[in-house]
């Protein structure tokens, strides 16, 4: 069994490599070649957060590869914002699928921090603009600077804002990623002003009522929502879901999970119908992407078990040919 622990990952996970893996994984989710649950979530009131765990089954591509079974501990502590530690820790487990081996173990925060950004590079890649290239970032977290990372690989920008609820974290985060990636990163005072014009917009903050409304969208824009994940929180208010051609991760988890889409649906102002198709459709050709240059795209992100398979798996097959990580033995075979 290879550990691979957050350095490893950054090594052997690069963000232009896991776009192309996200992309080639949520094709085959919707190929039917990817069995996944709804996660299971169980809560932690007395601190306001959770324990989430999302198994997948990865199937193989040949007669000899049984595939993969993912599964990813992880805890959610919103309340950790401002202190040394991340909002999102746990692990990774990969096992093979034929005689259930724990192959690897990975560093579940920086797995979930590079793929989701990667996700939403593929989302962005598919349904933003081809001349999109004002972006705005809501949030200046883990997630604000992977997003900076994957949006950078996918359209070349021109201009770059950054909002936060903290202005001294969004000028700490502005300054850094200035300097980390060479284009200016403008700190707003306003999440109103740092999306205005703006026809890339990526929120990625822990708010659960609404940071981004749908009068403040630019003809045109693409959206990428992925801050919340449970039915009582959101990032966006209803009227920029109604606004928008809407496109999910996965459908189900999207009615079970996203509060950016069920309460808009509770009120009534959309239906099911509303949701045009997964991201995998899109990628496999079953359904149509952007329609016109000025309608308003959004892609809701909730991250599926089966992406972190994938990069777990990816991760094994890297550590293996390098000699990354550390090998480490758990036991598990009969002793004769």
């Amino acid at each position: 069994m290879i550990l691979l622990d957050h350095a490893s990952v950054i090594e052997l996970l690069p963000m232009a490599e896991c776009i192309e893996l996200m992309a080639g994984v949520l094709a085959a989710l919707a190929r039917g070649d990817a069995t996944l649950p709804l996660r299971t979530v169980l809560r932690v009131p007395e601190r306001d957060a959770a324990i989430a765990m999302m198994p997948a089954l990865l199937r193989g591509n040949a007669d000899a590869d049984a595939g993969v079974i993912g599964i990813k501990a992880i805890t959610v502590y919103p309340g950790n914002r401002g202190t040394a530690y991340e909002s999102h820790q746990g692990a990774v487990l990969l096992f093979e699928a034929e005689q259930g081996r724990l192959l690897a173990i990975a560093d579940a925060s920086t797995v979930t921090a590079v793929r989701t950004a990667a996700v939403s590079g593929v989302a962005t890649r598919l349904l933003a603009r081809a001349d999109a290239g004002d972006l705005a970032l809501l949030g200046a977290g883990v997630q604000a600077a992977t997003h900076l990372e994957a949006m950078r690989l996918v359209r070349p920008l021109r201009r770059v804002r950054a909002w936060s609820r903290s202005p001294e974290k969004t000028r700490s985060f502005a300054e850094r990623m200035t300097a980390r990636f060479g284009v200016e990163v403008e700190p707003m005072a306003t999440a109103r002003e740092a999306v205005a014009g703006a026809d890339i917009i990526c929120t990625v903050t822990s708010a659960r009522e609404p940071v981004l409304m749908g009068d403040w969208l630019a003809d045109g824009a693409h959206v990428n929502a992925v801050g919340s994940s449970t039915p009582a929180a959101r990032e966006l208010d209803s009227a920029a879901v109604v606004r928008a051609r809407l496109y999910v991760d996965r459908r189900e988890s999207t009615l079970a999970e996203s509060g950016d889409f069920l309460v808009p649906l509770r009120e009534g102002l959309v239906t099911e119908a509303h949701i045009v198709a997964e991201l995998g459709d899109v990628l496999v050709g079953r359904a149509p992407g952007r329609g016109s240059p000025d309608e308003v795209t959004l892609f809701k992100s909730l991250g599926l078990a089966v992406e972190d398979a994938a990069a777990a798996r990816h991760l094994h097959a890297r550590a293996l040919a390098t000699g990354k990580g550390l090998h480490v033995h758990l036991g598990g075979a009969r002793e004769e």
